[in-house]
């Protein structure tokens, strides 16, 4: 099979096309033909750095969309013919950057008919990272505020749908040019943090924190005694974010995506009640997979880039 794969750590020009032997599903896995696959923030990071995988050669992807090609012993959830999405265990379960990828039975659910694999690869991790963060840690309620940093971004614009969804009100920062977007997700009040401060806004009970750093420290300000300060941006979250939000009342973590079948059938049975969907930037076949490292490292992406593999 064809495979995305890199030797060592560095720029996009370390990526190269590689034949790779298919895998073979084992006990509780399937084979999955890989029609696309979604790129994320923590590609591009892994590429240039060891992060959480320290391994060469590697290939990365955590998104997937496709068909079940074989299934390994005791499977039964799944068959031959089924087209999934989902992804695949964080971080060590990657290789989705690949014509096939062996994942875990139970990372994977059936793909809506409301999505076809493109779009239905840039959903899983951004969209599991949002739902993580408000309903199973944060467990957002209705009549809620909700401060969303970079919220037209890949994880952000699905917070801001999941978060209306739950019924919240939903403040989400971004550059102008892409409030009318956020409107269009449902975003309530839109803040353009190159001109605005955000801190000037009345108080949260959840900031849902995409950059770390400033950003994180200065939201603080703005969430209400009781309220919570998540953060997906672990290596850059400052290390007294804990005990600062402490001492105002806040609770303020860390959280880390992990694979959830759970998850994604909730996700999924939003995308088919019409309020959930992707926001697409750009889309690039395999074999051109580094210039969707270069597009995703700019960061100024709204939405996702995706993979195409197979038609």
């Amino acid at each position: 099979m064809k495979a995305i794969s890199q030797d060592t750590y560095g720029g996009t020009d370390v990526l190269r096309e590689v034949e790779l032997d298919r895998p073979l599903p084992g006990p509780s896995e399937v084979l999955v033909r890989v029609h696309a696959a979604g790129m994320n923030p923590t590609d591009w990071k892994h590429r240039q750095f060891p992060g959480l995988l320290d391994r060469l050669p590697l290939v990365l992807g955590w998104d997937v969309s496709g068909v079940v090609e074989a299934v390994g012993p005791g499977v039964t959830i799944h068959r031959p013919g089924d087209e999934v999405f989902g992804m695949l265990p964080y971080p060590h379960g990657v290789g989705s950057f690949a014509e096939y990828v062996v994942a875990p039975a139970r990372a994977l659910v059936r793909k809506p008919a409301e999505l076809d694999h493109v779009r239905a690869a840039a959903v899983p991790l951004a969209a599991l990272t949002a739902w993580q963060v408000l309903v199973d840690a944060a467990d957002v309620r209705p009549g809620q505020r909700v401060l969303i940093h970079a919220a037209a971004g890949g994880v952000g614009h699905f917070a801001v749908q999941i978060a209306k969804a739950r019924g919240a009100y939903v403040i989400g920062t971004a550059s102008a040019p892409k409030h009318a977007l956020l409107r269009q997700l449902g975003a309530d009040e839109v803040i353009d943090y190159r001109t605005e401060d955000f801190t000037a806004i009345e108080p949260v009970d959840l900031v849902f924190d995409t950059l770390g750093g400033d950003t994180a420290s200065r939201s603080l300000a703005v969430v209400r005694p009781g309220g919570q300060l998540v953060t997906i941006a672990l290596t850059l979250m400052p290390a007294d974010l804990p005990e600062r939000g402490a001492a105002r009342g806040v609770r303020a973590y860390p959280l880390l995506v992990e694979a959830d079948q759970a998850g994604m059938r909730a996700i999924a049975d939003l995308v088919t009640a019409g309020s959930l969907r992707p926001v697409i930037e750009a889309v690039f076949p395999l074999a051109q997979a580094a210039k969707g490292h270069e597009l995703g490292g700019t960061g100024r992406v709204t939405g996702k880039v995706v993979l195409t593999v197979a038609e």
